[in-house]
């Protein structure tokens, strides 16, 4: 049996679909515009036209990629030179970056540059980069060209106030803006949840002793807040959870551990006699004595305007004592047992690092060694060696 012929659609019903359709896509366009704007709004388009579908797709994929943005590739801060090759595209930048360490995933990096609209604003040009920045900030130097940058050298042993100054010198940061932000201005900043870590610090602690001395390598403007976050994030990530533990397993706090190994720091001289200092003073500590730590009076005196030093001598003639214990200041660790309140200055890393790991010893006293003359110490376990050892170098028995 022969098939019916299938009947076309008419041409006036084909234009009534067409309009139908029309009209509800603008109908769309209207609940679109207005889901963007208001309060809470998410704003992803703007008032001319709606988001395109792979505008939102990359947003999505940014904000699940958020965490990593903040996160640089590595800890060491030594500056790396990065040429861009005219012509290069911000694929091929991305794939040598992540090539060189600069960054951990050059695919979210170029989503990054898209998603900003900075991946055509990429310069030929030979930059300096470091693995301890992120990729929003490697994204940001690339777009500047050569950035001009300040140096700043901070050695072990210096207390706050010889930081501050410091960085006044190096930086043109004011001495006393510098030194109140790293006293008590970093408690109304965000640097408490970016560090947890100094969430541990005493109440009224100041920074000292976790202002980490090392060589760094700045924009031309900081401020003080830039400045202590980067001393703050070499500190966090040198001073590692083994190394924190191990602190833990001879009884002391993060805080306590930079407290005495900031009296290491400014005891030693020989790098190899650090883990035995530290272990002299956990011996005394455990065994209840003072510790007798001549820095901590150092620090308890103060700035000595005749030598313009923060380390005044420990003349008893010049300070008009008999007895460094005479001076009555909590810090003074031949007069109140235990610990410091707090650091005495900014130990570097091996200073740390031998308190955590001391040498085990069962000294108790140690003085100068006046034979060697080179910063080494004559060591004892008893009171009657210790005082063999200071007649050996002229003092009285």
């Amino acid at each position: 049996m022969a098939r019916k012929k299938k009947k076309g659609t008419h041409p006036l019903l084909r234009v009534g679909v067409f309009l139908i359709a029309l009209v509800s896509a603008g109908a769309m366009v209207g609940v679109v515009l207005r889901a963007g704007g208001g309060a809470g709004g998410i704003g992803l388009c703007s008032l001319s036209a709606p988001p395109a579908p792979k505008d939102v797709a990359l947003e999505t994929y940014i904000q699940l990629h958020a965490d990593e943005l903040r996160q640089p590739a590595g800890t060491d801060d030594t500056p790396v030179t990065f040429v861009v090759q005219p012509g290069e595209t911000a694929a091929q930048v991305a794939q040598r970056l992540q090539a060189m360490g600069l960054i951990r995933d050059a695919e979210l990096f170029r989503r990054y540059l898209q998603y900003k609209g900075m991946d055509a604003g990429i310069e030929a040009g030979t930059y300096t980069l470091r693995r301890t920045m992120t990729i929003p900030e490697i994204a940001e130097a690339l777009q500047t060209g050569h950035r001009p940058e300040r140096v700043l050298t901070v050695r072990e042993g210096l207390r706050l106030e010889e930081v501050a100054a410091v960085v006044a010198a190096q930086t043109g940061i004011p001495e006393e803006e510098f030194r109140d932000f790293a006293t008590t201005g970093w408690r109304a900043s965000d640097l408490p949840v970016k560090y947890g870590f100094l969430n541990t610090l005493p109440p009224k602690a100041t920074l000292e002793g976790f202002l980490f001395p090392e060589t760094y390598r700045l924009p031309e403007k900081v401020t003080p807040y830039d400045v202590v976050a980067r001393m703050l994030a070499t500190f966090d990530a040198r001073v590692t959870e083994e190394m924190r533990l191990a602190g833990a397993n001879q009884g002391l706090t993060l805080y306590q551990m930079v407290t005495l190994a900031s009296i290491v720091e400014r005891e030693a001289v020989i790098p190899e006699e650090r883990p035995i200092i530290a272990s002299v003073f956990l011996n005394r500590l455990r065994e209840g004595w003072l510790l007798g730590a001549d820095p901590t009076v150092q620090y308890a005196l103060g700035y000595d305007e005749k030598t313009g030093s923060w380390w005044r001598r420990l003349y008893f003639d010049e300070l008009g004592i008999t007895s460094l214990a005479d001076i009555d200041h909590p810090y003074n660790t031949y007069r109140y047992p235990g610990l410091p309140p707090g650091p005495i200055c900014s130990p570097g890393l091996a200073s740390i690092q031998a308190v955590a790991f001391p040498a085990q010893t069962e000294y108790f006293y140690f003085i100068a060694d006046c034979h060697k003359r080179d910063g080494s110490h004559l060591f004892a376990r008893t009171e009657a060696e210790h005082n063999a050892n200071y007649a050996s170098c002229g003092g009285a028995p």
